[in-house]
């Protein structure tokens, strides 16, 4: 009987490990979906699965067709390509896979079993309400917050321990520290209060990242550079419900929101990375090779191929595993992604990591493809370079050069480093505001300047209010500067209120919380109560110029024309059809009387104007007196 028993359980098993077998396994769809009604028709999907390339693959849904199916190294990996038609209504679409499997007996195959499974991709309406992709302009003042360090409205979400990275401390400054998105949601107010009508977040995409030795310290990727799922906002930030909601409660009070993306590379916990789907998927080298992080070896004339293979193709970290954007699969599911972004959560703007060390041919295909779909989306680039000719040539420009850039706005790193060094420098030849002269003079190599994103300091750069020595009249005047020069500014936050420190020992030390976003704060900064007088004075005083800035038709849509700065004084003019403003700043340690004859050219039919800062009438434009290391801001009458 026991005999007996053991051979029935024997063969039950052998049928249900059989059938197991027998089983096609799509464990991942990406795109997660898409929309019907999108101008590009196209669309390529991958499935992801054990041995599905064995698979055939049909599909019945009307207005879409199957154009190609794409194999790969890796047997685990199709690529889909589908058509979908104009007239296509939204629904589900089943991807039919059929394998056949061998029928064994006796250890012999003596047949085969088809079997034909369906997995459902999500095709839907697009959201026709929804505003998206509205775009950036000089109007705009772009606030930009490092989640992880501004608010934590839910400490249930700022570790899991299913994550690579378990750990949550305030404490440390390089591990996470539980800020989020409903955060950040919570403090909208005082983001319109300031001024601010953008947000520009710092990755919000997955980064299950282990914490990585840096410099002999471990480290977590709290700040966002190390993409692991492209589909998944982080779970620790809220994950995507919590970004939607943001998105849409920004945009209910006509706040925009500017997203931080990475092509270049991605974190080495990528699920990609437990199982490639090509060698190729990354740009490999026969042993590690760091990218050289110069700029010049891709726009000199006189380049070695192999410096600029290193600058592009290198990697950026050894934990950051390069992309290569040559391969048309990579390339494909990258500009699907940006796309799916802004359609699905409908950000308006992106701020695109890294800009120059990824394949510039696949970078304006992308930009092309997010315009084309989006004609008013915003795109700036990262290009951490010294000089205007660097940051023209990797922007749209007016150079005669074989490559052609067609991104339409550059991060502007050579106007912050001439603000900084103006204000640092001392006077004369070649300095102080001779400085921010000499770059503007260099605009004529854009296509368009007003678009370059404008800063004094970001995620990266040392505080601004510690560059200039704490002090506060350069940086009244450092901000005067930032917020009526042409382009678009960006306030890094904290910095309105005098947020200090050097990246002395490291980033982490510019990237501190936000007072006040945490409960347990003795603080709290985003109240006026919780500030000091002098926090308070700089929060009023940027809060003056963005509330004049905001409803300026000089500012929003005018024109640039300076003066060539002499005596420590430097002049300039904002100005369209409707307004003018004349800018003043004297860098001297006495109060100046300016004879304002030279600047007739722009000063003829006014007679009179107001000081907006002061809220000072100027009568007499003849002669104006400015005070020692002080800004004027003169709306003309």
């Amino acid at each position: 009987m026991k005999l007996k028993l053991v051979i029935i359980l024997t063969l039950v098993n052998l049928y249900f490990n059989q059938s197991k077998a027998q089983t096609i396994d799509v464990k991942r769809i990406d795109p997660s979906n898409w929309w019907v009604g999108m101008k590009n028709s196209k669309l390529q999907v991958l499935l992801y699965g054990k041995n599905i390339a064995e698979c055939s693959v049909a599909l019945n849904y009307p207005g879409i067709t199957l154009e190609r199916v794409i194999k790969v190294e890796n047997p685990n990996y199709l690529f889909i390509d589908l058509n979908i038609n104009t007239n296509t209504q939204a629904g589900t679409l089943y991807f039919n896979l059929k394998k056949t499997f061998p029928v064994i007996k006796k250890g012999k195959v003596i047949g085969g079993n088809e079997v034909t499974q369906s997995f459902p991709f999500a095709i839907k309406s697009r959201e026709k309400a929804q505003p998206k992709a509205q775009g950036l302009t000089q109007a705009d003042l772009v606030y930009l917050v490092l989640p992880d360090r501004f608010s934590n409205a839910d400490p249930s979400n700022d570790k899991f321990d299913d994550m690579a990275d378990k750990e949550s401390d305030r404490k440390n400054p390089f591990l996470r520290h539980g800020g989020d998105l409903k955060g950040i949601q919570n403090h909208l107010d005082y983001v319109e209060e300031l001024g601010a009508t953008a947000l520009w977040l710092n990755p919000v995409t997955e980064n299950d990242q282990p914490t990585t030795n840096e410099g002999g310290t471990m480290r977590s990727a709290y700040h966002g550079y190390g993409f692991t799922d492209h589909y998944k906002v982080d779970r620790r930030l809220g994950g995507n419900d919590a970004y939607l909601e943001l998105v849409n409660k920004a945009h209910a009070r006509g706040i925009k929101i500017m997203q931080d993306i990475v092509y270049n590379h991605i974190g080495k916990n990528h699920w990609w990375m437990n199982d490639m789907p090509a060698k190729d998927f990354l740009n490999q080298w026969d042993v590690y090779q760091n990218t050289s992080y110069k700029d010049q070896p891709v726009i000199d004339p006189h380049q070695s191929l192999y410096d600029r293979k290193v600058a592009q193709e290198g990697w950026f970290v050894p934990f950051l595993p390069d992309l290569n954007q040559k391969n048309p699969l990579v390339a494909n599911y990258l500009i699907q992604n940006a796309i799916w972004y802004v359609e699905y959560f409908g950000i308006d703007a992106y701020r695109i990591d890294t800009y120059f060390y990824n394949d510039l041919d696949f970078m304006n295909r992308c930009n092309q493809a997010l315009t084309d779909e989006y004609p008013k989306i915003f795109i700036t680039g990262e290009n951490s370079v010294n000089s205007v000719v660097s940051q023209a040539y990797l922007s749209k420009n007016v150079l005669n050069v074989p490559f052609k850039s067609n991104l339409m706005s550059a991060n502007d790193f050579v106007l912050m480093n001439a603000i900084n060094e103006a204000l640092t420098g001392g006077m004369g030849w070649g300095k102080g505001f001779d400085k921010i002269y000499q770059t503007l003079a260099q605009d004529i190599l854009y296509y368009d300047p007003t678009t370059t994103l404008t800063f004094v300091d970001n995620h990266d750069q040392d505080r601004f209010y510690s560059i200039i020595g704490e002090n506060y009249q350069k940086y009244k005047m450092g901000i005067t500067l930032l917020l009526t020069t042409r382009g678009i500014p960006q306030i890094y936050y904290g910095t309105e209120i005098l947020t200090k420190n050097f990246k002395n020992p490291s980033d982490a030390e510019v990237r501190k919380d936000f007072e006040g976003g945490w409960p347990e704060d003795a603080q709290n900064k985003f109240l006026a109560s919780g500030r000091t007088p002098k926090e308070n004075e700089a929060f009023g005083f940027f809060k003056t110029l963005c509330s004049f800035r905001k409803n300026s038709d000089a500012i929003a849509n005018g024109k640039l024309m300076q003066f060539t700065p002499y005596d420590g004084l430097y002049c300039y003019f904002r100005y369209s059809e409707k307004q003018t403003v004349m800018i003043l700043l004297n860098q001297n340690e006495t109060e100046k009387k300016v004879d304002t004859a030279r600047f007739n050219e722009k000063l003829q039919g006014f007679k009179k104007g107001k000081e907006i800062i002061s809220g000072t009438e100027i009568n007499d434009l003849k002669t104006i007196s400015i005070p020692a290391m002080s800004a004027m801001v003169i709306e003309l009458k």
